[in-house]
């Protein structure tokens, strides 16, 4: 079936395990004492969706249309998001935090950021590539 041709399934409780439970983290008494966080797990395709308000049956609601949109887009391109955000995350941003290696040419000096070694620019331009492994 081609991309286009997909229309949106529903997905039936039937379908999905809902674990109710209560959440960790701050909100004193009421999250200690209420199990408003629902867990839903699609069985089929292993795909789960979480929230915690304070509302249970809002929490239910949000989760079946989260698991709803995730299974869709799951059918549709044949990955999970949470695949493609953990590449995503693995590649980085190319933002300055990211950076693997900083060229000092006026200081004659390389230093990579990942193993924490540094060497002689011109070294490394002569080809002593392996001076930073």
């Amino acid at each position: 079936m081609d991309k286009d041709e997909y229309k949106d399934i529903e997905i039936y409780p039937s379908e999905v395990s809902i674990i109710y439970t209560r959440d960790s983290g701050p909100g004193g008494q009421h999250r200690n004492t209420t199990d408003s966080c629902v867990i839903i797990t699609h069985n089929a395709t292993g795909i789960t969706a979480k929230q915690a308000e304070k509302d249970q049956h809002k929490n239910k609601r949000k989760a079946m249309e989260e698991i709803t949109r995730k299974v869709n887009h799951f059918y549709r391109t044949g990955h999970v998001e949470e695949e493609v955000e953990e590449r995503r995350e693995q590649i980085g941003a190319g933002v300055r935090g990211d950076k693997r290696r900083t060229y000092k040419v006026n200081q004659d000096m390389i230093i990579d950021h990942i193993t924490g070694s540094s060497c002689s620019f011109k070294m490394f331009m002569k080809g002593n590539l392996e001076l930073l492994f």
